[in-house]
């Protein structure tokens, strides 16, 4: 916002800009002041890239909301501040804030030039209770976070509001959208899986038996089955890299054994999650070294993930998909006979033994009945080649819209739509947000980068 005034402030004639200076920096410390008036709220810190002032804030939240006697701890959050005039987007990424968050867009905000709050999930990183009781980990638990994050920035800003989120944040925000409806004035969710029925997990099966062509299919097939039988060398290569890393399975997984084996177990999925038609080429065929096909699924899969370090920021993930979220539940009919672990595949191997539960099928039922059939103003993206586009929220008829990017990975987003699914669904975003029809032009050199929403599992 400074220097979007000093841009402004050049063109004004000298004699009006000490003026427009003073009225510059009342307008930066009424904000300040309102935000520092905001009870429970903190700013952390304070910084000013180009066009904007970028807040790291902690918001003081009940442990349970039901119960707030029970205590208190602090959500962190981050505050993209344009202009009290614009539209807002509340970010809700599923899972933590970075470590040492800095500024960003997502492409909601890009899309209506909008300021943007993120939100850090409970139970991620800081934002955790100290006793930690998991059972405070709900769906209705986190969407009562943002609830009253939402109540208490909205006297600050007078536009209106957009929520966004990718894969477990587009579940977020459908989630605060069905406990909260009014809080928001419209929902853009991207990659947004809906496991209503945690069983019946056919369409998953279904999207890995025609994703990509029959031959890439099979080289996929074939790199998992080549690796099982090759159990004996490769989980040896996987001790070794944990005695380097320092990885350790005793708190999740247990052994390097069934670690190695749930890796193998995601191999297919994380190619197609974060790989295109495009890389089928370089999948290994059967006559690879134990090397060359160790080396390619670490890339893909990362061995390092299904360990205790690589599981540990996850667990709030874990747990949910556990208890509420679900979780793909797969056959795996081609491995037969070399897989050693049934019932590996699923949300409680992932974490430890104290924290494992009983799945509850209620909460999801719920949800997706709602969006169905009274939902309004829900937005859902979509990767043809997605995994987790399989099994997809129906919207209802109410201003609501589906759109599915032909081709894309878990990386699916408005811009990559064909031109038509792209107008209609920026147009249609931007008439839920009121945005105004200029977009201001802020210099290329000081742009505030994009955020595709969405972690990476090679880089916990």
């Amino acid at each position: 916002m400074a220097v979007a005034a000093a841009i402004t402030l050049h063109a004004l004639p000298a004699a009006a800009r000490p003026a427009a200076q003073a009225a510059s920096i009342a307008a930066q410390d009424d904000l300040l002041d309102r935000l520092k008036a905001i009870p429970g709220l903190t700013v952390v810190s304070e910084s000013q890239p180009a066009g904007y002032r970028f807040f790291v804030l902690s918001f003081t939240q009940p442990i349970d909301h039901r119960n707030p006697r029970r205590g208190t701890f602090q959500q962190r959050l981050t505050l993209l501040h344009r202009s009290a005039e614009a539209p807002v987007v509340l970010f809700t990424g599923g899972y933590g804030l970075p470590a040492n968050p800095t500024a960003s867009r997502t492409e909601p905000t890009q899309l209506i030039d909008g300021n943007q709050v993120s939100v850090e999930h409970r139970f991620f990183r800081s934002s955790r209770p100290a006793p930690a009781d998991w059972d405070d980990l709900t769906i209705w638990q986190e969407a009562t976070d943002e609830h009253r994050i939402v109540e208490a920035l909205k006297p600050i800003y007078s536009g209106k509001w957009i929520q966004t989120g990718a894969s477990k944040g587009g579940m977020t925000s459908v989630y605060h959208r069905r406990f909260y409806p009014g809080d928001v004035d419209g929902v853009v969710g991207y990659v947004t899986p809906n496991d209503r029925v945690n069983p019946q997990d056919h369409e998953y099966d279904d999207f890995f038996a025609g994703v990509g062509d029959e031959s890439c299919r099979t080289a996929l097939e074939n790199v998992q089955r080549e690796a099982l039988k090759r159990r004996g060398r490769m989980v040896a290569l996987l001790e070794a890299d944990a005695e380097r890393n320092g990885y350790t399975f005793t708190r999740t997984l247990g052994t390097a054994d069934r670690s190695f084996e749930m890796t193998v177990l995601d191999t297919a999925w994380a190619f197609w999650q974060y790989s295109s038609a495009a890389d089928c080429a370089a999948v290994p065929p059967a006559t690879a070294t134990d090397a060359e096909l160790y080396a390619w699924i670490d890339n893909v899969a990362s061995f390092g993930f299904y360990t205790d370090q690589g599981l540990d920021y996850y667990t709030p993930y874990y747990y949910q998909a556990a208890t509420q979220l679900g979780w793909p539940d797969l056959r795996f009919e081609h491995l037969r006979g070399l897989a050693r672990y049934p019932g590996l595949y699923q949300a409680n191997s992932m974490i430890p033994a104290e924290l494992r539960s009983r799945h509850d099928a209620r909460p999801m039922l719920d949800v997706d009945q709602w969006v169905r059939t009274r939902s309004e103003r829900m937005m859902f993206v979509y990767g043809e080649n997605d995994p987790w586009s399989a099994e997809r929220f129906t919207p209802s008829r109410r201003d609501s819209h589906l759109y599915v990017v032909p081709g894309a990975n878990h990386g699916a987003s408005i811009a990559r739509l064909p031109e038509a699914d792209r107008t209609a669904a920026t147009a249609t975003l931007r008439r839920w947000a009121e945005a105004a029809p200029q977009e201001r032009r802020v210099p290329e050199a000081t742009a505030i980068p994009a955020d595709d929403m969405l972690p990476d599992r090679h880089t916990r």
